[in-house]
């Protein structure tokens, strides 16, 4: 919900990190999110929005076209400015790319995008050349068992449950870094207990995933 309670990407959001620098500062201009899934490509756009206290809109470019971009930079005039976080921003074409421009440059809107695709060569030059590149890494281990036990110890329904973390070493292993990844499988594992009694360790979380998701780059390596 706020900056503090980021977890990760430490080269960014750190004491001295240019990205918390910027967001402190109220300086923001428009922003690609180049990183893999479940790194908090999303949570960060919303966070910067209640930061600098602009209207969030959100669209994917999978299923978004010009009319609704056209849409939000109408609603951001009139708001006298927001924040337009697209995933997978290097879906977008052209023609929805160069939609975007005038408002980036006006400052109608601040762009924020994500992609898991190297901007440079996915993203159109003049969109690319008004913003600022910043690479999201995968989460580390530290990482994600702080996120495992701010799950265990803070989401309302699974707080409740008596649960014993005896290992975790599949639990990360399965995650591959992915935070949306890890807390799935958490849930996943918890639930299929069905009692309030829960024990975590590798074998069982082995028994219950089965299968560890593989990345792939586009040529299946």
């Amino acid at each position: 919900r706020k900056l503090s309670e980021v977890i990760g990407q430490k080269h960014l959001l750190g004491e001295n990190g240019p990205l918390r620098q910027i967001i402190e500062n109220q300086r923001i201009s428009s922003i690609l999110f180049w990183g893999p899934p479940g790194v908090g490509k999303t949570t960060l756009s919303k966070i910067i929005a209640e930061e600098l206290d602009l209207p969030h809109y959100q669209l994917s470019a999978i299923d978004a076209g010009v009319k609704e971009v056209r849409n939000i930079i109408e609603a951001a005039k009139r708001q006298g400015g927001a924040i337009l976080f697209i995933d997978e921003i290097h879906r977008f074409n052209k023609s929805q790319q160069d939609a975007l421009l005038g408002a980036v440059e006006k400052g109608v809107i601040t762009l924020i995008g994500a992609t898991t695709e190297n901007p440079s060569f996915e993203v159109n030059s003049a969109l690319l050349s008004r913003s600022q590149v910043y690479t999201l890494e995968s989460l580390e281990k530290d990482d994600l068992l702080l996120l495992v036990n701010r799950v265990i110890n803070e989401e309302e329904q699974i707080k409740k449950k008596k649960i014993q973390l005896e290992e975790t070493d599949a639990l990360i292993n399965f995650s591959g870094g992915d935070a949306r990844r890890l807390i799935n499988i958490l849930e996943l594992i918890i639930n299929s207990f069905g009692v309030n009694d829960i024990i975590i360790n590798n074998q069982e979380v082995e028994r219950i995933v089965q299968t560890k998701a593989a990345k792939f780059d586009k040529k299946g390596e």
